[in-house]
């Protein structure tokens, strides 16, 4: 902004500097959510093992050290992913499972 003063007769500019800073905000990572697979006492471990290497690109020995964890512990994971990502795949496990006629279960929960 401008102004023009008199001062002992003469005109002077000043002259106000305004320096406007961008403020940074610091946006966080979206939210991971990890996607479980739950143990039941019917889904053959066989039909656990290719799901993971289906739906989660697991190696066969990856996806069996999975389903065991699942066998023994009563939950695994199969892997960490942004919230559509991970509801995707609930989702196609799910339906795939059913499709199958097993009773496989997979949730996520957040990271």
């Amino acid at each position: 902004m401008k102004q023009a003063r008199l001062s002992n007769g003469m005109a002077t500019r000043q002259r106000e500097d305004t320096v406007l800073e961008a403020k940074r905000t610091k946006t966080k990572p979206p939210p991971m959510f990890k996607v479980l697979l739950l143990n039941d006492d019917y889904t053959p471990m066989d039909f656990v093992v290719s799901v993971l290497q289906r739906f989660f690109s697991l190696s066969r020995e990856r996806a069996t050290q999975v389903m065991l964890k699942v066998h023994r512990e009563g939950m695994g994971v199969c892997g960490i992913f942004p919230r559509d990502v991970a509801a995707t795949k609930v989702e196609q496990v799910k339906s795939y499972a059913k499709q199958h006629q097993h009773p496989l279960q997979c949730v996520m929960e957040e990271n």
